[in-house]
């Protein structure tokens, strides 16, 4: 895993209808049922934004098992607000490395779109591209070891085929364990995209922008090839210190950070 991953030969392509006013782009929100006013930030922003488009960039859920999971209180509450935006805007849904086995089942309920990891944008004479970021974080070895393993569809099978409280059971040993990792870091050693490869990302989908999540670190900077930029999205969490949640807006005239912390 010490090499660039090659760009896929067929990423997901989109061009945005000349009506689009406007583009949302917001990412790692981490939903469970412990953060309450971050979920029901979300619902309030949803129902209110002017955005024709909202797309997220992965992490929406902290974990997700299996699209069964849709049916459990929390979860089925947060499929009734998000399929509300579904209905009157375009809700697009990239999964991330914590809510990979998010499916088209899950999609269809929320009226949302599936929105392939890495996707081109083209919208107000402009090409980004899309990603979560996890695959391109190449220092975190360990990590990119696990997400092999858990995409390979085989391993997904057998995991599917567990009950549901056993999955449930095993995310949530797997998120404490995820919990006492992050608390042994200190931000300076943080993974980060690896810039070269995302170079080479870049030139090979035709885009100067790259807009990505996964680091929790929200940015607008130089990176990559010459003259181009990336945007990385805000995290969300409303329920503890430092409250903090942000939306990435696109329009004719650019972009803008919208903070929804006052």
């Amino acid at each position: 895993m010490s090499g660039k991953p090659p760009f896929p030969s067929s990423p997901g392509l989109l061009n945005a209808p000349p009506s689009w006013r406007c583009i949302d782009f917001i990412s790692d929100l981490h939903l469970h049922e412990g953060l309450p006013h971050t979920t029901r930030a979300l619902a309030s922003y949803l129902s209110s934004t002017p955005a024709d488009a909202v797309f997220m960039l992965g992490d929406v859920f902290e974990a997700w098992v299996g699209d069964d999971m849709r049916n459990q209180p929390y979860e089925a509450a947060c499929v009734e607000f998000l399929a509300k935006a579904g209905a009157h805007l375009h809700l697009a849904i990239m999964v991330g490395n914590r809510d990979f086995l998010l499916g088209n089942d899950m999609l269809a309920a929320c009226h949302a779109h599936k929105l392939q990891d890495p996707t081109v944008l083209h919208a107000f004479a402009q090409s980004m591209l899309l990603i979560h970021g996890d695959e391109l974080c190449l220092s975190d070895q360990d990590y990119l070891k696990f997400r092999t393993q858990v995409r390979n569809p085989l391993w997904q099978q057998g995991f599917l085929a567990h009950p549901l409280e056993a999955r449930l059971a095993q995310a949530r040993q797997m998120r404490e364990a995820s919990q006492m990792h992050q608390h042994a870091q200190t931000p300076s050693n943080w993974a980060d995209v690896d810039e070269a490869a995302a170079a080479q990302w870049m030139q090979a989908a035709g885009c100067t922008t790259l807009i990505h999540g996964h680091t929790h670190h929200p940015c607008d900077t130089a990176f990559g090839p010459a003259g181009a930029m990336r945007h990385v999205l805000s995290d969300w969490d409303l329920d503890h210190a430092q409250p903090r949640a942000e939306v990435l807006r696109l329009s004719e005239t650019g972009f803008q950070r919208i903070p929804l912390v006052t």
